[in-house]
């Protein structure tokens, strides 16, 4: 079982074209300050990003903004934080956030989104960490990632517990509970490795 004090959150710096991807945004950052939890996220003040910061903040929740350099200059920086730490690089921004939390939650989100939470999920199936991931699929926005993840267990590209490493739901307290549920599973990532 996992234990949680720090949940990252990874979303669209965009607000998205439907306002329930907003209100999911603003619901998952109360749903954390209301357990106590502390949220990690990339620092910005702008699109779901800022949503979830600042929800969170109103509850009265502790926040910590991990923002690389290049994009603090922008002025995109959220400056109300319980704390804000400025990196050097993209990639030092997503080892800090690792390195600070305990679970993994995806809001809907573009190329970033996906490219931060599937990172993350690989480290798992590596065995470099035991940590819960999960997407809060607002409105089916996941569900075409769903189903190319079922396709990879088809083709033999991906074992089916680790497909199970991810979680989908489609509220903010569904995903937390199962974050506090998780247990990885014990089985070898390689599919049809010859023997050494």
């Amino acid at each position: 079982m996992a234990q949680l004090a720090s949940v990252c959150v990874f979303c669209g710096s965009s607000p998205g074209a439907d306002p329930a991807y907003r209100a999911a945004a603003e619901a998952m950052g109360r749903e954390i300050a209301g357990r106590g939890l502390r949220l990690v996220y990339g620092g910005a003040k702008v699109g779901l990003m800022g949503a979830v910061a600042d929800a969170a903040l109103a509850a009265g929740g502790e926040v910590v903004g991990i923002l690389p350099h290049a994009l603090s200059d922008k002025e995109i920086a959220h400056t109300g934080l319980t704390r804000l730490e400025i990196v050097g690089s993209m990639h030092e921004r997503k080892a800090r956030m690792a390195e600070l939390s305990d679970g993994f939650v995806a809001l809907p989100g573009g190329a970033g989104t996906l490219e931060e939470i599937c990172e993350i999920w690989t480290w798992a199936q590596l065995g470099f960490h035991a940590k819960p991931a999960g997407f809060l699929n607002v409105r089916g926005y996941y569900d075409g990632l769903r189903f190319f993840v079922d396709h990879a267990v088809a083709e033999a590209f991906l074992r089916a517990p680790h497909r199970d490493m991810l979680h989908f739901r489609g509220e903010a307290a569904e995903l937390l509970d199962a974050f506090s549920a998780y247990a990885p599973p014990a089985v070898e990532k390689w599919i049809g490795r010859p023997e050494l």
